[in-house]
């Protein structure tokens, strides 16, 4: 058996998997730490479905720790970010256009020094060992703990920011973590080193948080190794986590997604995970999300790294109901759903009360919320409905009629049919279909370059590429005999030498789980 958990804003949800069949789905309040309310939503699990800590032969996780420490701008380390690149790239410095409170918590230091490429791979100008030997100096008598190195246009060559790094490393001590933007993010200067930068500064806090995490597990008595959800849908082991906590931003609305698939039997439609906070939206293709190709904005930066497309709304069982115009979120009560509601007691409006108000959901005390105009209820499910049939329309890439599957605790609000015709469909478990998303979860290589590639040697390059993710695939834990080709894009570059090509493979396979016993 395997243990999936999901940590969301309002919810911790787990489930106990016998390979892909759901033995019992609990979901538990979260808790202000988190980690207490995983040690907690174990013991109901426990409670629903009895076990053993033997019989476990893995835990995955899909957490919130490290988006919530980045938007709160809380528990962050004091990061540099170093850039290779001089005598270009001076018009606009690193971090140019992050938030001030952003800036403040991670007590920015910024510095530009030599190297870098042209993106055909010619060097900008050659490292200068000293220079960056200075700005280590500087880096220590600022009490910096974590670096970020980037150089201009690494996805084509990153020996530059490798040399770097040992430079640096050397200079700044083993306890410093560096982070290295080839590692993180795709064609785009500013955003991978943005996206580099945000890492860096979560370094130290994901040491904290897989520490505190495995000490929840363990505490039950379970032995078994602890897997983390990544944005993608894969998963990745602690120490993957400790290097690249950004990879952890988006796997709430991924596991939802992956956990739709899985209990609606369906691998292309749009999936609608409501929650207690926010709504999210979003397609699955061939079981996986859709992947965006556009920049995201993470608490208000700009970043280019794995991240499905997603639309979220400020809509959730928890969200606040103006008791005037009826108008939903994007405020919400969130964990504390269960203490101000008024079905349960409280003195706050929510959709969930609107809910049983109209007779849609039985939760709580319904007592408490005759009061309610049923004509008002109805009015404000009708608003929701069209908000959210308005988002699966602007996420769709064709006319034709697509299913939906709603999961998630606040999917009592959606109706059994939306706007524009659109069929929803409310799968069993779909209140914890995003632990069972993280229970699922498979793990994956991906590989993101750009090539040369030979005349009459096309075939044999692709080939190559495609070994070099499944390797990587099997590396990382997965089971040799599972692992398939999931997603595949070759785009040629104009105007580089070479037949220049960005070829993007990624492979994926189940979790090659063993017994601890």
């Amino acid at each position: 058996m395997h243990i999936g958990i999901d940590v969301g804003g309002t919810n911790t949800d787990a489930v106990l998997m016998d390979g892909r069949r759901t033995l019992a789905g609990v979901k538990h309040s979260t808790s202000a730490d988190v980690t207490s309310g995983i040690v907690r939503a174990l013991e109901v699990l426990h409670d629903a479905h009895p076990f053993r800590g033997d019989q476990i032969v893995a835990v995955m996780i899909g957490t919130t720790h490290f988006i919530n420490a980045l938007v709160q701008a809380k528990d962050l380390a004091p990061t540099a970010a170093l850039r290779l690149g001089l005598p270009a790239t001076k018009a606009l410095p690193p971090m140019v256009d992050w938030p001030e409170v952003l800036l403040k918590a991670i007590g920015a230091r910024t510095y530009l020094a030599h190297g870098g490429y042209e993106y055909d791979g010619r060097p900008i100008s050659p490292l200068d060992p000293q220079e960056l030997r200075e700005h280590a100096a500087d880096m220590k008598a600022h009490g910096i703990r974590s670096v970020a190195i980037s150089s201009v246009f690494s996805p084509v060559n990153h020996d530059l920011e490798v040399t770097a790094a040992g430079i640096v490393a050397s200079e700044l001590g083993p306890d410093v973590a560096i982070s290295l933007s080839h590692e993180i993010g795709r064609i785009g200067l500013l955003e991978r080193e943005n996206a580099t930068i945000i890492n860096a500064s979560l370094r130290e806090l994901a040491s904290r948080i897989v520490d505190g995490l495995a000490a929840a597990v363990r505490a039950k008595g379970i032995a078994a190794p602890i897997f983390l959800s990544q944005n993608d849908g894969t998963l990745m082991d602690e120490d993957y986590v400790r290097r690249y906590p950004v990879a952890t931003f988006a796997s709430g609305p991924t596991n939802s997604m992956r956990g739709a698939a899985l209990t609606s039997g369906l691998d292309m439609c749009a999936v609608v995970d409501v929650g207690g906070t926010t709504t999210d939206v979003g397609l699955l293709v061939n079981g996986f999300p859709r992947e965006t190709t556009a920049e995201v904005k993470v608490a208000g930066i700009r970043t280019n790294f794995r991240m499905p497309d997603v639309l979220s709304l400020g809509i959730g069982g928890g969200s606040i109901v103006d008791t005037e115009t009826g108008e939903v979120g994007p405020a919400s009560v969130g964990y504390r759903l269960t203490e101000e509601a008024l079905v349960f007691g409280g003195s706050t409006l929510t959709a969930t009360d609107i809910a049983v108000a109209a007779g849609t959901a039985s939760i709580g005390d319904p007592a408490k919320v005759a009061h309610i105009d049923r004509q008002f209820a109805e009015k404000v499910l009708a608003r929701i409905a069209d908000r959210i049939a308005e988002a699966v329309d602007r996420m769709r890439t064709s006319p034709d009629p697509i299913p939906v599957v709603a999961v998630g605790g606040g999917s009592i609000l959606l109706p059994a049919e939306l706007p524009m015709s659109l069929g929803v469909h409310r799968p069993e478990n779909f209140a914890v279909a995003n632990a069972i998303g993280a229970s699922i979860a498979q793990v994956g290589g991906e590989i993101d370059k750009v090539y040369a590639v030979t005349p009459g040697q096309r075939e044999e390059t692709l080939d190559a590429v495609r070994a070099e993710a499944i390797d990587k695939a099997i590396a990382a834990g997965a089971a040799p005999r599972s692992v398939t080709i999931v997603d595949f894009d070759e785009v040629p570059i104009p105007y580089l030498p070479g037949n220049a090509t960005r070829i993007r493979v990624k492979a994926v396979g189940d979790l090659a789980m063993e017994d601890p016993r």
